[in-house]
């Protein structure tokens, strides 16, 4: 699989749906592909399996030109299986509603990563982490 903006986000936001704005809550998450694979129809949280560590909540988020950007984030004591991806979702504290905006499995550097227990870093991309536009 390549990198993905969930299909279904990109209907939400043109549609002004509830919980489609990444104003609000936005969580990065890693994830090991051999439980999860990425399927257009995905929409929430709810369908998001095989999470290695806790999500973390995006910090000094930024929108300029089309680009979503924020500060590169810290996992802390990560055990479990190899994370090969990275999910961008909007927390909205109920996995049902906590829409899926983006899946990340290339050009992601330190990917797949095995956790030994230690804090994972995830440095996004100098240039964005996304970038909506034609």
């Amino acid at each position: 699989m390549a990198n993905a903006i969930y299909p279904k986000w990109k209907e939400a936001i043109m549609q002004a749906a509830a919980n489609s704005s990444l104003g609000g809550t936005v969580k990065a998450a890693l994830v090991d592909t051999g439980t999860y694979t990425y399927s257009a129809a995905h929409e929430f949280q709810s369908s998001l399996t095989g999470v290695i560590g806790t999500p973390q909540t995006l910090a000094s988020k930024t929108y300029v030109n089309g680009t979503f950007d924020a500060a590169d984030v810290t996992v802390p004591a990560v055990t479990g299986s190899t994370a090969e991806a990275i999910v961008i979702y909007i927390d909205t504290g109920t996995p049902a509603t906590s829409r899926l905006v983006l899946y990340l499995d290339t050009s992601v550097t330190g990917l797949p990563v095995t956790p030994n227990g230690g804090d994972i870093n995830i440095a996004w991309n100098a240039s964005g982490i996304f970038r909506l536009g034609a």
